[in-house]
């Protein structure tokens, strides 16, 4: 799957991978338009090829182990059914030890940079064998500082701001 450029999409960092993925028929509900749990299996794909270019393709850090264990994500405006790929842009904002932070944005195809919907995704690498949370080796975090940019600002940041103000 061929990498894209970010460079025409808003509020997309320029490191960010972005991938073609196809919108199947199946993907569409009644209202004739991408269903809302669609874009995150669009997040899913997108970062399955994000991972092969960032951490090699000798390496499958997923059959190694990371695990989702937060998503959120703001719908802008209804996709409709297009017979070319749609874009997903997908960059690193942010690591911990074991976890680090995805940003999304899910554009039209090629000549469409409308983005639909914008996410952020929180995953943690994960030791199989031991069933437990390890933590990220130097070289990951390497990868993932390449391909850094800030965090896509959602609804639900300005909600909590709001509610930490009141509270304050």
């Amino acid at each position: 799957m061929g990498r894209m450029s970010s460079a025409t999409l808003p509020q997309v960092p320029a490191a960010a991978g972005v991938y073609p993925i196809t919108v199947r028929w199946s993907d569409m509900d009644a209202y004739a338009h991408v269903n809302n749990v669609q874009y995150l299996r669009f997040f899913e794909e997108a970062r399955v090829y994000a991972f092969k270019d960032w951490f090699g393709q000798d390496r499958d850090l997923i059959d190694e182990g990371m695990l989702v264990v937060s998503q959120a994500i703001d719908y802008l405006v209804p996709m409709e059914y297009a017979y070319a790929p749609a874009r997903v842009a997908v960059w690193c904002t942010g690591n911990g030890a074991a976890s680090f932070d995805l940003g999304y944005a899910v554009a039209g195809p090629e000549g469409d940079d409308t983005v639909y919907a914008r996410g952020r995704v929180t995953l943690v690498a994960y030791d199989l064998a031991g069933q437990r949370p390890r933590r990220l080796g130097d070289a990951e975090r390497e990868a993932l500082a390449r391909v850094s940019g800030p965090a896509p600002r959602l609804r639900g940041d300005r909600e909590a701001a709001r509610r930490e103000g009141a509270h304050a």
